[in-house]
């Protein structure tokens, strides 16, 4: 009985939560509907793994992984954000995995070859650099195009990637995808 006496006493005395509005310029962590046309200019991703709210967040076109990582809460204490690259533009539909060993990125065995075609959009540097004729500075401006152009739209547009000509395109086109 006393003990009953004691849950109900500290269920009763428990503070009530009260919602904090978000600071000006945070956008919203959940999403009841994609987002329309008419609200224009959004990304829809998913962050999850070891952050502090992990789920959907809206967030206007042209933000980068690191403000999809802080609209989640931010990494938790001692969370590392690893291989990820904190600079990229987010792509609408995309998964961020923060802290999550081998997930922050499409899957690419240890060796040269790739399980199945790289994504183009969603690679890392060293995941490019993987690829055979591609180094690190090809791999870095494959990177820089998708920055500055957004998403690759078809594999053939990597041929705007300035050191990438017909015949090493022809060496790649089977390996990557978008």
């Amino acid at each position: 009985m006393a003990s009953l006496m004691a849950g109900a006493y500290f269920w009763a005395a428990r503070p009530d939560p009260q919602p904090v509005p978000a600071p000006a310029g945070v956008p919203s962590l959940t999403s009841s509907a994609p987002p329309s046309p008419s609200q224009g200019g959004t990304v829809v991703v998913h962050v999850h793994g070891k952050v502090r709210r992990p789920g959907i967040v809206t967030l206007p076109t042209g933000s980068r992984v690191a403000d999809a990582i802080k609209a989640a809460g931010g990494a938790r204490p001692g969370t590392g954000t690893g291989p990820l690259n904190l600079a990229r533009k987010l792509i609408d539909g995309e998964q961020i995995s923060v802290g999550v060993r081998g997930a922050s990125a499409p899957s690419v065995s240890g060796s040269t070859s790739t399980a199945g075609p790289l994504d183009l959009n969603t690679a890392t540097a060293d995941h490019l650099d993987r690829l055979p004729g591609v180094g690190p500075v090809l791999a870095q401006r494959i990177i820089d195009y998708r920055t500055q152009h957004g998403p690759f739209r078809s594999v053939e547009q990597l041929q705007e990637v300035s050191g990438i000509g017909s015949r090493r395109y022809n060496d790649l086109k089977s390996m990557v995808r978008v």
